[in-house]
């Protein structure tokens, strides 16, 4: 082992921590098989396609709204991962099947190295003071919106909460609870890693989007998500936001979830009795 470059990792060490494509044998599996389960929820599913948020291309948004939603509905804001990078709100359609009685809100962004992370979190802050100020015309309910993501999108959930939604228009409390599934809080190993080839990221950017080194704007109850066999600082990222954040007062629960690695945790959303989707469902008040 060489010198090692953040805690007892040395490069090699890091890059092969933060490698989950390369980890988990079948992620390429997975990763078809989140298309193909979107491509037939988008089939099935009532369904408003690339709605713009925003000014930028990828400022869109797909809305899966139930059919006797007519303004009474919880919204469900779900952010996709793919390190900031990667993949795309088609990827991920098949969440709006875990909530079949809610609106549920996939979202896209523009991706890292063709905006960077300060611009890719605008976004998606943005979205979320869209999504509330258009809330009855997508049949939902402005004060029962929640939000989750995967991976990347676990890490933005993170970053919503600690957001000053009055500087933005919104309602403090705009973001009523959320869950991040398998999330990634402290950005200085991802800087150190072979990721900020693409990311780019300095130190103090790293830092201002740590979501470990940030204060929550509220007390929204948090979801940290995450499969037993992840890797150890996906666990250490975890445990190390529940600490920090417990100390200014969020409730915050931590789901070790048996059996699942870093992509099979999230088709826990293709269904609504799993324990995932039951424990968003019950932040939304529907369990």
């Amino acid at each position: 082992m060489t010198q090692p470059i953040f805690r007892e990792y040395d490069k090699h060490a890091l890059d092969a921590e933060y490698n989950n494509r390369a980890k988990v044998k079948d992620a390429m599996t997975w990763i078809a098989r989140y298309g193909a389960e979107s491509a037939r929820a988008r089939a099935e599913l009532p369904m408003r396609f690339d709605v713009p948020y925003g000014p930028h291309h990828a400022e869109r948004l797909d809305v899966f709204t139930p059919p006797a939603a007519h303004g009474r509905a919880p919204i469900h804001v779900f952010i996709h991962g793919g390190y900031w990078h990667r993949l795309d709100k088609a990827d991920f359609s098949f969440v709006a099947r875990a909530l079949p009685d809610a609106v549920t809100v996939v979202i896209d962004y523009a991706l890292v190295p063709t905006v960077d992370l300060d611009e890719l979190v605008r976004q998606v802050r943005a979205s979320i003071v869209w999504v509330h100020a258009n809330a009855a015309s997508l049949g939902g309910d402005p004060a029962r919106l929640t939000v989750s993501g995967h991976s990347a999108g676990g890490h933005l959930v993170a970053m919503l909460v600690a957001t000053d939604w009055r500087a933005l228009g919104a309602p403090t409390d705009v973001v009523k609870a959320g869950c991040a599934i398998s999330g990634l809080y402290d950005l200085e190993p991802i800087r150190l890693c072979y990721l900020n080839d693409v990311l780019a990221l300095s130190s103090d950017a790293a830092r201002r989007n740590s979501p470990v080194q940030l204060t929550p704007s509220g007390r929204a109850p948090l979801v940290l998500a995450l499969g037993a066999d992840e890797g150890p600082e996906y666990h250490r990222q975890s445990n190390d936001l529940a600490a920090a954040w417990r100390r200014h007062g969020v409730p915050i629960e931590l789901m070790d979830m048996a059996r699942h690695d870093h992509f099979s945790i999230v088709a826990e959303l293709e269904r609504p009795d799993s324990a995932l989707a039951r424990a968003i469902r019950k932040q939304m008040g529907l369990a």
